[in-house]
């Protein structure tokens, strides 16, 4: 029983958590998002999220799910963008 739940615990362990990310930049990300949208109305629903620099929060909308990130950069995802906008 003990090693059936260690083997649990250690299933859990190994799925990557994602990072938590600032409010400032779920703002700005959002901002991204929508200003694309409306440039574009084609795309919406379409993107994966917003792939955003921490600093000058400059970004680009992402179509993928797991983009390669520059080291200032952190990705935040389209459903967590829209549960804080609404």
């Amino acid at each position: 029983m003990y090693s059936l739940r260690q083997e649990q615990q250690n299933r859990y362990a190994n799925i990557p958590q994602p990072p938590l990310v600032d409010s400032n930049l779920i703002r700005a990300a959002g901002q991204i998002y929508y200003t694309y949208c409306e440039v574009h109305p084609e795309i919406e629903g379409q993107a994966a999220g917003v792939a955003i620099n921490r600093v000058n929060h400059r970004g680009k909308v992402i179509f993928i799910n797991h983009p390669a990130l520059l080291p200032e950069e952190c990705f935040v995802p389209l459903s967590q963008i829209e549960s804080c906008m609404y």
